[in-house]
């Protein structure tokens, strides 16, 4: 197994586990993504490993719908990709990506995998779970979020109604780590529904 396979799996078992925590009446609570519940994570999410899929011509496998199962549809979605990820030929392809031409695998990497990190705190703080980030998480993140860059924080700069980063949330410079990520990431450390 690659070490970006290893590394979605931690993340995507991570993000599982707290879709697995969320309670039937949580799936309609707010979550920090403006306008999003905590459903709308999840779907986000299936959606965005979709997305993995379409520069190979591919679809996600038939499965239940978000609106009715989220853990069901996101563990449909991770087979997916993860069999992706076990072809080395099929990982290390190159396709045409918003960011330029990419491996198969560095795709996944910098945007599903990623997102699931992002996303996992999201979904914490809409159903009250714990929203700790893993701190070895946030050491890689930090030096790759400091440098992005305004276009990708216009709305529709990637597309009609994609948002790729909210305005960043200042947050002091003494701040934890997590929070100091979370800011320039355009989340609220603070927020709550």
């Amino acid at each position: 197994m690659s070490d970006v396979a290893a590394r979605y799996r931690i993340r995507a078992d991570i993000f599982a586990a707290k879709v697995t925590a969320v309670r039937p009446g949580q799936w309609s609570s707010p979550s920090p993504c403006e306008g999003w519940t905590a459903r709308d994570v999840v779907g986000h999410i299936v959606d965005m490993h979709a997305a993995m899929l379409r520069p190979l011509g591919g679809s996600l496998s038939p499965a239940p719908v978000v609106e009715e199962d989220p853990l069901a549809a996101f563990a449909a979605a991770r087979a997916d990709v993860e069999a992706l990820l076990a072809d080395p030929a099929t990982a290390a392809r190159q396709v045409d990506t918003p960011a330029g031409r990419l491996s198969v695998e560095l795709h996944v990497d910098q945007v599903v995998s990623a997102d699931m990190v992002l996303h996992g705190w999201d979904l914490a703080r809409a159903t009250g779970q714990d929203d700790t980030i893993d701190p070895a998480e946030l050491e890689a993140m930090w030096p790759d979020v400091q440098r992005i860059p305004d276009e990708m924080r216009v709305p529709g700069a990637f597309g009609p109604g994609i948002v790729v980063f909210g305005p960043e949330v200042e947050v002091p410079d003494d701040a934890p780590l997590q929070h100091r990520v979370l800011g320039l990431l355009g989340r609220d450390p603070h927020w709550s529904a």
